[in-house]
C-alpha cells in the first residue's frame, strides 16, 4: 500500500471506528475517520479528497446518510472516492446497488482484518488509476483544446474514416488545404497515425464531439 494513501472512515459506531482507525494505522494507511456522512461531506467540500490516493469505507446504515447515499453524492461531485461497505445489515438489493456505483467491495462486520485489508488495497489501487486516467485525459483534452475549428472539423472526418478528398468535398475547402490541416493536427496532437489519432480521441473523451 502507499504510504500517501488515506482511508476515510465513515462509521456512527464510535467503538467501531475507533477499531478500523487502529486497524489501517497500524497497516501502514493514513486514516481520517467521521461519525456521519454529513460531517465527511462538509469536509469533502473543502478538497479534504483530493489529496491523493483514497478511499472510503463505511457502513450501510448510518442514521442521517446511509452509505449508499453517501456513495451517490461523492459520484455527483465528481471524486474518485472508490467505496468499500463493511456492515451488519448487508442485503442483496443493497449490495447490487453499491457495486453498480463502482463498490469495491461489499463485507460484513465479521470479515476477517486480512480480508478486510485487500479490499482496502484493492480499492486504493482502483483510485490511483482512476486518478491517473483522469490526468491522461486531461492533458489530452489540453492538447484537443488547441486545435483551430477548422482543424476540428477535419479531425472529425479523419478519425470517422474519411479519406483527404471526401474531407475536401464535405468542407467546400482544396485538397491541399485539408492535407495542410492534417499536417497541423498530428504536429499539434504529436500523433503519427491516423488509428493513434482516433485511439488518443476516444481516450480524451472527444470522439463522439468531433463531426
Amino acid at each position: 500500500m502507499r504510504a500517501a494513501a488515506i482511508v476515510y472512515v465513515v462509521d456512527d459506531d464510535d467503538s467501531c471506528r475507533c477499531a478500523l482507525t487502529r486497524m489501517l494505522t497500524a497497516s501502514g494507511l493514513r486514516v481520517k475517520s467521521y461519525a456521519s456522512g454529513a460531517e465527511f461531506l462538509a469536509d469533502l467540500s473543502k478538497g479534504v479528497a483530493m489529496e491523493g490516493p483514497a478511499c472510503v469505507l463505511t457502513g450501510l446504515r448510518i442514521p442521517g446518510m446511509d452509505g449508499l447515499r453517501l456513495q451517490q453524492a461523492c459520484m455527483e461531485a465528481d471524486l474518485i472516492l472508490p467505496f468499500v461497505f463493511l456492515t451488519r445489515y448487508g442485503d442483496i438489493p443493497s449490495a447490487v446497488s453499491a457495486m453498480r456505483q463502482g463498490a469495491v467491495d461489499f463485507l460484513d462486520k465479521s470479515t476477517s482484518p486480512d480480508t478486510l485489508l485487500n479490499s482496502v488495497a484493492r480499492a486504493l489501487d482502483c483510485g490511483a488509476r482512476a486518478r491517473a486516467l483522469r490526468v491522461r485525459q486531461e492533458q489530452l483534452k489540453r492538447r484537443f483544446a488547441a486545435l483551430t475549428e477548422r482543424e476540428r472539423a477535419v479531425l472529425g472526418h479523419v478519425v470517422h474514416g474519411n479519406a483527404t478528398k471526401q474531407i475536401a468535398v464535405a468542407l467546400s475547402i482544396h485538397r491541399r488545404t485539408v492535407t495542410l490541416h492534417r499536417t497541423n493536427i498530428t504536429l499539434k496532437l504529436g500523433v503519427r497515425s491516423v488509428a493513434e489519432l482516433t485511439r488518443m480521441a476516444h481516450e480524451a473523451g472527444v470522439f463522439e464531439e468531433l463531426h
